[in-house]
């Protein structure tokens, strides 16, 4: 993922000896040259269309490099993710000075620039934020921050951080782990290990920032050329994105219906009915809102790894859930109880309900499934007030899990 640097043709000087005259033909051919020079030096390369793309809908910025832009697939993560806006009723405007995706994204504005490092998007992101003013930012860099400094590039991280949440202090920014990449995992891992204190650190402070974990979303199978990803793996991050969107209030909006016109037809002119309606009190109860899982797994056929990672009064927890059983597992809850004082503030790869106390974490979309003899991984952040510890005990729909 190199960037390219575009120049000009500039014609070489003519000799300036008056003893050795240039045929006409010659003087002609450069005098058409240094023309067309001039004019391609005085006309800039166009990267974005006149008038961007805008429905009028909540301003979400897609910040990043060329994994943004969509290399290998035209559009990206942005096409998957547009289309989950739409079948879910949020009316979202992406935008940024770039431009490009095929006609199934219905908004091709982003602010994806191939080969571009975290210190090349942190030189320009003052300007772009101003112009677009984005409610929402999601920001995936640091790629090709792992092809040289990489053990300042977490420093560089937190200081774009700042400068994004200085710029446009209202927004919400996403900050995502980078996705794996081939051939450089010790310096992926690396890097990701400290995007959970900076963006802690800073939620900590008051910032709207939030933490993504799109490093466990993708595989190395999920990869084009071993650094972008193929169509599935654009799709795994639409997914990651989506939720980590829609667990923030006001991130997205909200997902209204599509408005429409009051129906054309009069309401019925008959009276209500005379009867009085039943006397019994409705049921005090409100019903389920979501149905609970099909399959539960026989007793003792799972198997919990919960590792933490602590600083000051934070915490990331990495939670992986077994199927030790012979059966597939289909549809998920994973109950547990925090210790006194841990809260979660944002979750990755689940949904988790309520974020203090006894909580249940609820499979999403794409991993609904737990195989035979395989594990979903799922994780949080949360803050803490002196104790770290894990909680005690798991039960996967219902039935207890044995701890390792």
């Amino acid at each position: 993922m190199s960037s390219a640097t575009l120049g000009h043709p500039v014609p070489p000087s003519p000799p300036t000896t008056a003893t050795t005259p240039r045929p006409r033909r010659a003087r002609l051919w450069w005098a058409a040259l240094a023309a067309v020079a001039a004019v391609a030096a005085a006309v800039p390369i166009a990267t974005a269309p006149a008038i961007a793309e805008s429905n009028g809908g909540v301003r979400v910025m897609p910040l990043g490099d060329s994994i943004t832009d969509g290399f290998n697939v035209a559009g990206g993560y942005r096409i998957e993710l547009w289309q989950r806006f739409m079948s879910g009723n949020y009316r979202i405007d992406f935008v940024g000075s770039q431009f490009n995706g095929p006609s199934s994204l219905g908004d091709h504005d982003h602010e994806g620039h191939s080969g571009w490092t975290i210190a090349q998007i942190d030189a320009n992101v003052v300007n772009w934020l101003r112009a677009t003013n984005p409610r929402t930012v999601l920001l995936h860099i640091g790629t090709n921050d792992m092809y040289g400094d990489t053990s300042g590039a977490p420093g560089r991280l937190a200081t774009l951080v700042d400068r994004i949440t200085n710029t446009a202090p209202n927004a919400d920014v996403f900050v995502a782990t980078i996705i794996p990449k081939s051939g450089a995992d010790n310096q992926v891992r690396g890097y990701n290990a400290a995007i959970p204190g900076i963006v802690q650190t800073r939620a900590a402070a008051g910032k709207h920032v939030h933490l993504v974990d799109m490093y466990r979303a993708l595989t190395l199978s999920d990869l084009a050329d071993g650094v972008h990803p193929n169509a599935t793996g654009y799709r795994k991050m639409a997914m990651a994105w989506y939720d980590a969107l829609r667990a923030v209030p006001g991130s997205i909006g909200s997902n209204s219906p599509p408005t429409t016109g009051p129906p054309t037809t009069a309401p019925p002119t008959t009276a209500p009915p005379t009867t009085a309606p039943p006397t019994t009190a409705p049921p005090t109860t409100a019903p389920p809102t979501t149905p609970p899982p099909t399959t539960p797994p026989p007793t003792g056929a799972c198997r919990v790894t919960y590792t933490v990672n602590s600083w000051g009064n934070g915490l990331t927890a990495s939670v992986s859930v077994a199927n030790t059983s012979s059966t597939p597992v289909d549809g998920w809850a994973l109950a547990f109880t925090l210790p006194s004082g841990q809260t979660i503030t944002n979750g990755w790869n689940a949904s988790y309900s309520p974020s203090s106390g006894a909580v249940t974490a609820r499979n999403v979309s794409y991993n609904a499934t737990i195989a035979p003899s395989t594990s979903v991984d799922i994780g949080f952040q949360a803050t803490h007030t002196g104790n770290a510890d894990r909680p005690s005990a798991f039960t996967l729909n219902g039935t207890a899990c044995t701890v390792a």
